[in-house]
């Protein structure tokens, strides 16, 4: 049985030409980037041709680029590491409450450190309003942490505008990217990000390599110690053969960014209609906002979510109820929680997240697959529907 993959905010295979320029730095060019000879300076001349590709990106120069293990560590950095290092300023950070569980996580480690959280929640589309957050700050606030794109429902985020007012008040902004990279622009300089992150394997990079967008002039407090790596702001030996592949992803990525997504986007409305008229009681989240061009977070009343996600398993679809990082969990979405969407609504929702590779053939297949998992998901959970 052949199978349909439509769970690419889960995470995206390797392109080829990101493998191709990986390659080498496995091999024959094995060098340490932090030695002084020929062997290390040929990795660390690979590295630094990585950072500037992401610096590009992300409309940032090469020394504002940190590169980490993963998108977790770099918003654990991005947030735990500005918020203790602004800790003489002020103790009061702002979130919101549809964030990452990287986000979520470094919040809570912040509250158990006796720094105050305020969690702003989403309005009923999605998004958190640029005035709620405005309506969240203090005098005693450091910093501000609002994603980009949302990974479960999709939904844009106001960046430009929170990140305005945030610079107005003297309060750093963090932006978690890693879902927005490779479907919109990224821009750190519109957004007046202080920080910002992304993650190699959302967008056709390798896993285990992220990046922390850091603003000239501003430090972070370091998570690891034992070594002057990344102008000693992340010590441990860097992951060249990754992080080359992280620059030529985000190299590939910048070049289609103008005609990919609205093919992306085609197919994902394709399918939205097609589902939409065919099954009754649907809830599409994010309705009436803008979302990035592969995402899409139903919500099929009276079917459990994680029952109609292991069903089209087996009919060989691969989608999820939302974030990886929180898989097998059964507890209604965070996200949905946080727009104040019904519990029976948030536990009857599946996202399917299209990509590169999407056809139309498997759009058909899954139009033709959902309507009757859900009517017998249905007939068996009569008290859901109701």
């Amino acid at each position: 049985m052949s199978r349909v993959y439509l769970d690419h905010n889960a995470t995206t295979p390797v392109r080829p030409e990101v493998l191709e320029a990986m390659l080498p730095y496995f091999s024959d060019q094995y060098g340490n980037a932090s030695s002084v000879h020929a062997f290390g300076q040929d990795a660390k001349g690979a590295m630094e041709e990585a950072r500037a590709q992401v610096a590009k990106f992300l409309n940032a120069v090469p020394g504002e680029i940190v590169f980490t293990g993963s998108g977790t560590e770099s918003d654990n950095m991005g947030v735990l590491g500005a918020a203790r290092m602004l800790a003489a300023k002020g103790r009061h950070v702002v979130v919101s409450a549809i964030e990452h569980e990287a986000v979520r996580g470094a919040a809570d480690a912040l509250e158990a450190e006796g720094f105050t959280v305020t969690r702003v929640p989403a309005d009923a589309t999605g998004v958190v309003a640029a005035a709620a957050v405005e309506q969240a700050l203090r005098p005693d606030t450091t910093l501000v942490s609002v994603m980009a794109a949302n990974n479960e429902t999709g939904v844009i985020q106001p960046t430009a505008e929170i990140g305005a007012i945030a610079a107005a008040r003297g309060v750093a902004f963090h932006v978690d990217a890693v879902q927005a990279a490779g479907k919109i622009p990224i821009d750190v300089q519109a957004w007046k990000a202080t920080l910002a992150t992304i993650a190699g394997h959302k967008f056709y990079g390798p896993k285990g390599v992220g990046a922390l967008y850091v603003k000239r002039g501003f430090r972070t407090s370091p998570l690891y110690f034992g070594g002057e790596h990344e102008r000693g702001r992340r010590a441990g030996t860097e992951n060249v053969p990754a992080i080359v592949g992280l620059g030529a992803a985000a190299e590939l990525a910048q070049a289609e960014l103008r005609d990919k997504p609205a093919a992306i986007a085609a197919l994902r409305d394709r399918m939205e209609e097609g589902l939409l008229a065919s099954v009754p009681q649907v809830v599409r989240h994010g309705t009436g906002a803008p979302r990035v061009c592969n995402t899409s977070h139903l919500s099929f009343v009276g079917a459990e979510g994680e029952h109609l996600i292991l069903s089209l398993d087996m009919k060989g679809i691969a989608c999820s109820a939302g974030s990886a990082c929180k898989a097998g969990s059964a507890h209604a979405s965070h996200v949905l929680l946080g727009m104040g969407i019904p519990a029976n609504i948030a536990q009857s929702a599946v996202r399917f997240s299209l990509g590169r590779s999407t056809t139309t053939a498997d759009i058909d297949r899954l139009l033709a697959v959902v309507p009757d998992v859900v009517k017998k998901l249905r007939a068996g959970s009569p008290s859901l529907a109701s």
